[in-house]
């Protein structure tokens, strides 16, 4: 029996009694005319309010337990996420804690940069920690390479932010969170892929995760490349204002970079 048949069920028997159960009451202790007409009345008020109270009650308790169900399902979703990721990192082992701490990054550097609700920071997380899902269709040869990228090579690489595209919309629960996987190779000055969307046009959530994944990439040691002394770091960050990055991201990014990157320090502690 469903919720809703339940409901009704319970409610049709309480309301049976009731009324079989108080005309037996007022036909004992009325017996003027007058008295009992008012007693009706007063128990038609009092059957609405201890109804109204169980209906109530009723409702209450089913949305909880859906409300419970719903919880459950979301974090099946979230451990299928995180398996997904524990794959990547597998095949990608240069970028050890990189997924943890771009996306504790991220998020907090969305709640400075813009007034996101708690819903859309969900989104934000959600999209950091899959925004390199789309690598999974790159080939191994070309996803770890050690040297340099042929023009080839290159043109498959370039294709992941689709793949991403391709593999989370389809999904409902993932599609909200599309904007950083799919656009985060975007550029400001309109020279990245794979769109090619220009200023405004990126979403704000992947202007703001590009100069984290950026800063990451440079700072720590990867396949093809050394890790890069910080200042040289920030000096590429400050260098890529109004080009590659969105000269506001650039400025909220350094002027909290000493608190962005504690959460950098936490989520690695913590990995």
């Amino acid at each position: 029996m469903g919720p809703q048949h339940r409901i009704v069920a319970i409610y049709l028997v309480i309301g049976l009694l009731w009324i079989f159960l108080s005309d037996a009451v007022v036909d004992l202790i009325f017996f003027k005319k007058e008295l009992i007409t008012s007693a009706q009345s007063i128990k038609g008020s009092l059957f609405i309010a201890v109804t109204g109270i169980l209906l109530f009650l009723l409702i209450r308790r089913d949305i909880n337990h859906i409300t419970k169900l719903n919880s459950k399902l979301v974090e099946s979703y979230e451990q299928t996420i995180a398996g997904w990721v524990r794959v990547m990192d597998l095949r990608h082992k240069e970028a050890k804690d990189h997924t943890e701490r771009v996306t504790s990054m991220t998020l907090e550097m969305a709640k400075l940069a813009g007034n996101f609700h708690d819903a859309e920071l969900k989104h934000i997380e959600r999209g950091a920690f899959l925004h390199d899902i789309g690598k999974i269709g790159i080939p191994d040869e070309i996803l770890i390479k050690s040297g340099k990228l042929t023009e080839q090579e290159w043109a498959e690489m370039i294709t992941h932010p689709q793949i991403a595209h391709d593999i989370l919309s389809e999904i409902d629960f993932l599609a909200p969170s599309l904007n950083i996987p799919y656009c985060h190779h975007e550029k400001w000055d309109g020279s990245g892929y794979p769109q090619g969307l220009k200023g405004d046009e990126i979403p704000l959530e992947a202007r703001i995760f590009a100069v984290i994944d950026v800063w990451d990439a440079l700072i720590h040691p990867r396949v093809y490349k050394k890790a890069w002394p910080e200042e040289r770091v920030l000096d590429q960050i400050r260098q890529g204002s109004g080009q590659h990055f969105d000269p506001r991201m650039v400025k909220i990014f350094l002027d909290n970079y000493s608190h962005l990157k504690g959460y950098a320090e936490i989520s690695r502690g913590l990995a």
